[in-house]
């Protein structure tokens, strides 16, 4: 595995506390930390964005002395930049899309974009960046999901966190109809049967992870209900969500599934997507 965490720094107050994360993520690891910038216009290497660097390196310093810290200002647009970066790091971590004092580096669409299609799984720093509470793991027992797994176990052990391994099921995608007594799919569907196939998924998708780090406590919990809604109510909890960046449903022109797609945008804590292992 690469030993460098990168992050991306635009100047906005989120892209600075991305910075904090980063550099927390770099000591856990043994690495060293990496501070991206892009530029599409000349104009935009002025004295503002040399200060905004010196703030994050500063920042980062503070935060876990000792750190090995660089600085990277590349030309290009900010995908192709970082998604450039991310192929030799370990990590790549970024603040929530906004407005920034240097224009849009980190748009909405350009975080979904990364994190489909970047080279290292991606954390998107927003919530409550404090290293309390489970690491949640969104299971779907997809290839992607997998890798999930597999990083989601690395990452709880490395913080000395407990895992909750969620896995939410219903007999319809979303949104789930009514269930109550009436409902016609209780009469026609088994719903014991799949939920106890739904139990089996669960328990395999974590079976391997749970041999290789027998340290890290981990609670499997199975729920029938709204994928996007139960995710981001268990994450209210949670110091870190990991997710796959694509589960079994969604379009296949989408570049990422709609329920990473609403972590990346509404969870309460940071969000890390990681890529099926190519």
């Amino acid at each position: 595995m690469n030993d460098t965490v990168i992050v991306g720094v635009d100047g906005s107050p989120s892209s600075l506390a991305a910075v904090d994360v980063a550099a927390r993520e770099a000591r856990l690891r043994g690495a060293a930390l990496r501070i991206v910038h892009a530029f599409s216009r000349p104009a935009d290497l002025d004295p503002m964005i040399h200060g905004v660097l010196a703030e994050a390196e500063q920042r980062a310093r503070a935060g876990a002395p000792g750190l090995e810290v660089t600085r990277t200002v590349a030309s290009g647009d900010t995908l192709t930049v970082l998604r450039s970066e991310s192929r030799h790091a370990s990590l790549a971590v970024v603040g929530r899309p906004g407005r920034s004092a240097l224009g849009d580096l980190l748009p909405g669409s350009t975080v979904v974009q990364l994190a489909a299609h970047g080279h290292c799984p991606v954390m998107v720093v927003r919530g409550r960046p404090d290293p309390r509470g489970p690491v949640l793991l969104a299971v779907d027992g997809s290839p992607a999901g997998n890798a999930a797994a597999r990083f989601a176990f690395a990452e709880a052990e490395l913080r000395g966190a407990d895992l909750l391994a969620l896995h939410v099921w219903s007999t319809w995608s979303e949104p789930t109809p009514y269930e109550g007594p009436a409902d016609p799919l209780n009469v026609v569907v088994d719903l014991d049967r799949l939920r106890s196939t739904h139990r089996r998924l669960l328990e395999d998708a974590v079976a391997p992870w749970r041999t290789a780090r027998p340290g890290v406590a981990v609670e499997l919990r199975l729920e029938r209900g709204r994928v996007r809604h139960t995710l981001l109510e268990a994450g209210r909890d949670a110091q870190l969500v990991v997710a796959g960046a694509r589960g079994h449903g969604g379009f296949a022109g989408m570049l990422l599934g709609s329920v990473s797609q609403a972590l990346l945008y509404h969870a309460d804590c940071p969000v890390t997507v990681v890529r099926a292992e190519e």
